[in-house]
Formats: structure tokens, sequence, C-alpha cells
């Protein structure tokens, strides 16, 4: 799903239940809104809680080792913030649910790197 389809998408429901209120251009500026919001918070290191969906982290990824893949020196690649997102519980319960449990779930919620 691209930008233009979520704006798409909201753009209807918000035509479903309010009536024809707001145009297409309107609903994508609170999108563009939304998601500029969504990446302040993180930028200023601020952890972002949506109940029901998920939440979005700063997770400080360590100091590692790595190799060049040209000429296969090792090379150290520094710390560094990065953003990630985890799922709600009611948002893994709906996808596991659309699945019938055909996927194994999986929790990146661990994940360091």
């Amino acid at each position: 799903m691209t930008k233009a389809d979520l704006v798409e998408q909201v753009t209807a429901a918000m035509a479903r239940t309010a009536g024809p209120l707001i145009s297409k251009k309107d609903c994508a500026r609170v999108v563009d809104a939304f998601l500029d919001s969504i990446k302040n918070a993180l930028k200023e290191q601020h952890n972002i809680e949506v109940r029901g969906f998920g939440t979005f982290k700063i997770r400080r990824r360590k100091t590692r080792m790595a190799r060049n893949p040209r000429t296969g020196d090792p090379v150290e690649v520094a710390a560094r913030p990065v953003p990630v997102f985890k799922p709600s519980k009611e948002l893994r319960a709906l996808v596991a649910e659309e699945h019938d449990g055909a996927l194994p779930p999986t929790d990146f919620s661990d994940a360091d790197d």
C-alpha cells in the first residue's frame, strides 16, 4: 500500500462515517501531518505509542565489526540509533487471524541489530 492508497482509504472511511466533509487533498494533508509528527518525535528520540496499533521506538545499535565486500577487510560500524516498530497484541492477533495461523508468530522485540 502506498501513501496515495492510504489517503484514498482514509478519505473513503471519512465519507462513510461523517459524510463528504473532507476532500482528498485535505485528507492527504492530515496523513502527511500525522507521518511528519511521528518522524519528528523519533528524530527527538521520543517513543510513540498508538494503543491498539503498536509502538514506534528508537533502539541503539551497538558498535560491531563488518567486512568490506570488495576487499574483505574488517571495518568497524559505529553505534547508532535506529527506529523500530513493535505491533500491539491486538494487531498481531488480527494479522494471525487473517492467515488462520498459517504463519508462525514472529517477535522482533528482542532484535538488536
